[in-house]
Formats: structure tokens, sequence, C-alpha cells
């Protein structure tokens, strides 16, 4: 689900920007009043994960388009709103700067659309009610399922709203609209089915990290469970990421059907071009591969479906993409708990 600048005018990409930026603001007083030993590491190693998973795309079955984990609702469920709202901050940054997904004017819209709804809307009022202060496996289930569905639906709805009220695409709210939430709603369901499965994992190694954060134990700790995650995001990162499926995303997918397949034209004013050459110039690994000229002339499509080969590109972006998203979100952590203690 992250937007393209071409689909926002400055003023809302500007404002949501705004908000965005006190939301991390406002987390990160958070994070620091709370001073927890176990979050540092967590912080860094849940955000190298959710940057391998979010490379995975699945194919939703029947409409020809896929969709990814978002991970908000994975990480406000591990660390608490304000940490997660940090770690999908750190995530986001690094793959528009230097991955070119999703557009600098658009990282505010992408930020409030995939970290602050899922994080501060759907976990507390949806999945912390659900599972309780004594979460049970079928409440965990229930809880993820229906928190990561309102969760997409309220971002599907948020891309639609900001699109509009940019009014510099031709596409029509409810033709959008009409495509946006039904397909997300698929992507949904199998983010929360994912979600859940990741939870009751962690929650085997450590139940404590399904409490909520104010009676985890002080001092919890969590090294077996960073290491699963650390490896899974290593395979998921290096390897995993060859089999991500080729369809357009949710988003991609709706604007095709939404404006009858013809593409969304890039704003010609200065500050579109601005924005677009700073995130060529930072863009080490586009589209998550090494840069290259695009072929003369397009292969032969014969209609068969070859294994995925070695993919030396990908993997180097999805390896390096974790290990940079590691260091900002762990780094972010370290920082605000050296502070709460200098204080």
């Amino acid at each position: 689900m992250h937007m393209a600048d071409a689909l926002l005018s400055p003023a809302v990409g500007g404002a949501l920007l705004a908000v965005s930026a006190a939301g991390v603001g406002w987390s990160a007083r958070r994070v620091r009043a709370q001073a927890r030993e176990e979050i540092t590491p967590l912080m860094g190693v849940l955000g190298a994960f959710v940057f391998a998973a979010q490379m995975i795309n699945f194919s939703i079955p029947g409409t020809g388009s896929s969709g990814h984990l978002g991970g908000g609702l994975l990480l406000a469920i591990l660390l608490g709103p304000a940490a997660a709202f940090l770690v999908i901050a750190s995530v986001l940054t690094v793959q528009a700067l230097l991955f070119a997904d999703g557009g600098l004017l658009a990282l505010g819209c992408n930020l409030f659309n995939m970290g602050f709804l899922p994080c501060f809307v759907a976990y507390p009022l949806i999945y912390r009610p659900i599972a309780g202060e004594r979460p049970t496996t079928r409440r965990i289930q229930v809880g993820v399922i229906l928190a990561a569905i309102v969760a997409l639906q309220l971002g599907a709805l948020a891309v639609v709203l900001e699109t509009t009220l940019s009014g510099i695409s031709a596409l029509p709210f409810g033709p959008f609209a009409m495509v946006m939430l039904p397909i997300h709603l698929a992507i949904g369901l199998v983010e929360g089915l994912v979600t859940a499965a990741v939870v009751l994992f962690l929650g085997r190694e450590r139940p404590e990290l399904l409490q909520p954060m104010a009676t985890r134990p002080i001092g919890l700790q969590v090294g077996r469970a960073l290491a699963s995650l650390a490896v899974t995001a290593a395979l998921t990162a290096g390897i995993l990421s060859w089999f991500a499926s080729a369809h357009p995303d949710g988003l991609e997918w709706s604007i095709a059907r939404a404006t009858g397949g013809h593409e969304v034209a890039e704003p010609a004013d200065g500050l579109h071009r601005a924005l677009a050459r700073v995130q060529s110039a930072f863009a080490l690994l586009p589209d998550y591969d090494f840069r290259r000229d695009p072929p003369a002339t397009a292969p032969p499509d014969d209609g068969s479906v070859e294994a995925p080969l070695v993919q030396a590109g990908t993997s180097a972006a999805g390896v390096v993409g974790a290990t940079l998203t590691l260091g900002l979100a762990g780094a972010a952590g370290l920082v605000l708990r050296r502070r709460k203690a200098g204080r």
C-alpha cells in the first residue's frame, strides 16, 4: 500500500507528513518514558523482520493482484504502539530513500496509513479488548484477524481519501474505493493469519511478550525469540524474496482497475520533479535490485513458468535493507533509553 508521489498534492502530502512527524515525536517521548532494557534489541530485530517480510508479495487468487505483510499490528502487539510506530517509520524511510518504494512526498501518508492506523487504532481498539490481559490462543487469533482487517480497510480508505483530496489524478472516488476496499479485505485476512502465527510462535518462546507493555516484567530476557526472528529475517530477505509474486500489489491493481489500465501521470510541477531527483540519487537499489539499463527488446513470452533463479540483486537489497532497518530502529531505541537513564 505504498503510495507514490504522483497521487498526492503538496498540501495533502505536507499535512500528513506533519501529522506523522508529530506522531514520531510523541512516540519517542513515550518510549523514553518506558526505559525498558529489552526495547532496543526488540525494535532492531523486529524492524529487520518486518522489512524482510514486506518483500514477500503473496498472490490473491483469482484477481491478478498481490499483497504483503504491513507489520504495524505485529509490532504493536510485541512492542506497544509507540515503539511500533518508530519501527514502522524506520522501515518506510529506508524503503523510500534506498529502494524508491513509496514517494518522499508520500512518506507521511504511508506512515499514517501503514503505521498510525494499525498501531494507534486497530491495536488498542480492536485487538487489545479481544485478547484481554491474559490472552488465550483463540482470543489472539480472533483479535489479530479482526484488527488486521480493520487496519487494512482503514488504510485503503485513507489512500482513496488522500488521493481524492489531492485532486491531481484522474482517479474517481467511487470506482477507486470499490476496488481498493475489497482487495485489501483479502490482503487483511492473509495478514491477520500470518501475524497470528508469528505472535503465537513467539508467545510459546516468551509468553510475557503477549502481555501489554505496562504489565510485562522488567528486564525480560528475549534472546531466543530474537535469534529466531533474526534467522527468519535473514532467510526471508536473502532467499525467500526470490519467490515473491510478480503480480501488482493491491494499490497498483486498484489504480489500473479504476482508470481502465492507464498509468497515473507524474505531476509536472517543480516539487514533484525535485523530489523524484532526490529519490533517484539516494536509491542505490531501486525496486530492490541492482541498477541496470532496461533491455532493448523484451524476451518473447512463451507462456512457460520457470522456478526463480538466484537473484543476487534482490538478495543484496533484502540483506542491506534489513540490516539498515535493524540499525536505524535499534539506534532509536538505544538513544531514547540512554536519554532516560541520563535524566
